[in-house]
């Protein structure tokens, strides 16, 4: 016990001195903050691309439960408070649903303060990477959140989701891992093979080939504890290192923290099963399927004829974006006819959460 604890003392030691040393050495560069997405030459095209899927074995009723504690990063803006409140509404809806593994919840909030939602959502307060570290890209706080809370933090479960606030969980989730390797969905924008001369600085040859980094970012992810308290802090030395490091900064921009949970899980030797029907994204993906969570990530733009829009702002829209400063009202107006079904739900997940969290908009 008290072995474990002085390794974690020199693991947060450790990194707390790499912080301050990159500190002094960093440099700015630019960022690039637009989202990855299919150019508009593509719209009509599926950009989620088939990927090979290894279904976990479903347990007999009278096996133990595989329970899974669910993460979540956050800052205290009101942009990812309103999406954490309807988050953890719906993470609430399906906890002890049919098939079910969900553990408990924590929102992992790296403000370094606590906020007035408190009593409403668990929330471990984490301290913020120091001031300019992150150098205006905010995502760099999650590994060095998660690195806090697996050190500190007493979490019963011995796996963890890590999610997002812009996910809406859509039905009970069983544990997607197993074997020792972790359940992520794969995204079609992370390319190891097409980057390998870039994540070779931080992926050497000694440790494999390129094709042992998968195509995934830390979210969703479902891994063991103990496997994500090896890979945490080596999440959040290479996300440091990629984002002093030009070459890797500009090709991977705006998701530069995925590719350094890619690298830093397989760094540590944990595979994943990718799991193409873990979540589903509109307005690409257009029907729920087998899906367990909607990322709403993107903007869905309509004509009042149903037809998507994207690159233009339509005549009915849904864009998180829009509601930066200030929570969506209830009781949004819904799609027009022929918008798709996945579009449709996710206004209606998020009129039901807002009709029902109490103090909405406050």
């Amino acid at each position: 016990m008290g072995c474990g604890n002085v390794f974690y003392t020199l693991i947060i030691t450790f990194s707390v001195a790499l912080i301050t040393y990159n500190i002094l050495i960093s440099a700015n560069a630019p960022l690039r903050q637009e989202l990855p997405g299919p150019s508009k030459s593509s719209i009509n095209v599926d950009p989620i691309i088939k990927m090979p899927v290894e279904r976990s074995r479903r347990h007999g009723s009278t096996a133990k439960k595989r329970l899974f504690h669910t993460a979540v990063t956050a800052s205290d803006s009101v942009y990812n408070t309103w999406q954490c409140r309807i988050m953890y509404y719906w993470f609430k809806k399906f906890q002890n649903g049919p098939n079910s593994e969900m553990g408990g919840f924590t929102r992992i909030l790296h403000s370094g303060k606590p906020d007035k939602y408190m009593d409403e959502i668990p929330t471990f307060i984490a301290q913020p990477l120091p001031a300019g570290m992150d150098q205006g890209y905010i995502v760099l706080n999650r590994p060095w959140a998660f690195v806090q809370w697996l050190e500190k933090a007493d979490i019963k479960e011995d796996y963890i989701l890590m999610a997002e606030p812009d996910h809406i969980i859509i039905k009970p989730i069983p544990n997607l891992s197993k074997d020792g390797l972790g359940a992520a969905f794969p995204f079609f924008y992370i390319e190891p093979k097409k980057y390998e001369s870039v994540l070779r600085k931080f992926f050497p040859e000694n440790k494999g080939p390129i094709t042992n980094i998968d195509p995934i970012g830390n979210s969703p992810v479902i891994v063991g504890k103990d496997s994500l308290k090896k890979i945490a802090p080596t999440w959040m030395n290479v996300s440091l290192a990629m984002k002093k490091d030009p070459e890797a900064d500009k090709n991977f921009g705006w998701v530069l923290e995925m590719y350094a949970y890619a690298v830093s899980s397989a760094l540590h030797g944990v595979g994943n099963i990718l799991y193409k029907d873990f979540m589903l994204q509109p307005p690409w993906d257009t029907e729920l399927g087998n899906k367990f969570i909607i990322h709403y990530t993107y903007g869905c733009d309509y004509d009042l004829k149903g037809r998507l829009t994207y690159g233009k702002i339509g005549e009915w829209r849904f864009d998180k974006r829009s509601y930066d400063t200030v929570a969506p009202p209830r009781n949004l107006p819904l799609p027009p006819a022929g918008v798709p079904q996945s579009v449709v739900t996710l206004v209606k997940m998020v009129n039901e959460a807002t009709a029902n969290i109490p103090n909405w908009g406050s």
